[in-house]
């Protein structure tokens, strides 16, 4: 073509093509963006606090949500390069370390207090025995799932298939029960605070008897070799998370509360309070993690979960939260 609008077009094609070899390049400090995963129940809610902060949009860090039910989930993700970063509990992480390289590059979070075993009230039942022939909703593959099956129902004499497991996301356990479609649920809060706040179930016990379930950030392989500077200053932000939710709760679960009414569920402030608090936040890399993480190794391998038990020195990346603890 020879017209003048067609002219044209090569000419600004030309110059926007000069115009960017000119331009100089992306400085070598700059940070990547994030693709954060969280699962909405509480386990995520204080990666949900850090994404509604502002905290990272004030160090530069883009980021894009990835909201699914559990945690497992949030790995699988990962697994697939899908999310940059996720928080689950030790287990997902051991699977997801097995299956894809997977390193934590922080403890978020215990959330043992918030795991538990909540039987419908109109059953009266009250030990983990008295499962025995009952349908108990649980989310496979989850990493309380995972423990249930693995450690609390067999310390309580219940062998596979001694209970029916039913396979059910999290968020849907409760109106199964209040539906009379399970007898119990292995569940989290604030899930189970709902079933008990409504006279729906009893709750007959919690899983920090067994296991604190650290809950860990972790990061693909990729991502940490590549944007080690953007996980240092996503790190520094976790540290102003931390001082919110222990000088400035109200806040936190103004925030928090906000997500799970929006999303249909009815609960007073209060529940969710008493849900909140059995969340210990404390982001860090404690020395002494590594012992926890073989015990529930051994588990899964024993399992058949994993194929070997991982090399913590490849797993762990404490290196990358004293950079930013450091400075």
């Amino acid at each position: 073509m020879h017209n003048g609008r067609g002219e044209l077009t090569r000419r600004q094609w030309l110059l926007a093509s000069t115009l960017a070899l000119a331009l100089p390049a992306r400085p070598a400090g700059a940070l990547e963006m994030i693709r954060q995963g969280f699962q909405t129940n509480i386990w995520g809610m204080p990666t949900y606090y850090l994404l509604k902060s502002g905290l990272l949009e004030k160090r530069g860090i883009k980021f894009e949500e990835f909201a699914v039910p559990s945690g497992n989930l949030t790995m699988q993700q990962m697994v697939a390069r899908q999310v940059d970063l996720g928080t689950y509990a030790g287990q997902s992480f051991i699977i997801g370390h097995d299956k894809g390289g997977l390193v934590a590059v922080a403890q978020i979070e215990t959330v043992g207090k918030t795991a538990q075993v909540v039987t419908r009230k109109d059953l009266d039942i009250g030990k983990v025995s008295e499962l025995k022939g009952r349908k108990v909703a649980n989310q496979t593959g989850s990493s309380v799932g995972n423990i249930f099956v693995d450690v609390i129902a067999p310390a309580a004499g219940l062998k596979k298939g001694d209970f029916q497991e039913v396979r059910m996301d999290v968020n849907n356990m409760v109106s199964a029960m209040a539906a009379k479609t399970v007898d119990a649920m292995v569940n989290v809060e604030p899930y189970n605070a709902i079933a008990v706040a409504e006279g729906i179930g009893t709750s007959i016990m919690d899983f920090s008897q067994v296991d604190k379930m650290p809950v860990f950030m972790a990061a693909t392989p990729d991502f940490a070799d590549k944007s080690p500077d953007t996980i240092v200053a996503y790190l520094k932000c976790w540290q102003e998370v931390a001082r919110d939710f222990k000088d400035d709760p109200g806040k936190v679960t103004d925030v928090i509360y906000a997500f799970f009414t929006s999303k249909g569920y009815s609960m007073s402030r209060e529940t969710f309070a008493t849900a909140l608090a059995k969340v210990e936040v404390n982001p860090g890399f404690p020395a002494d993690l590594t012992p926890g993480l073989q015990k529930d190794a051994e588990v899964l391998l024993r399992e058949k979960k994993i194929s070997a038990i991982p090399d913590w020195k490849k797993a762990l990346r404490p290196d990358l939260w004293a950079r930013a603890a450091s400075g």
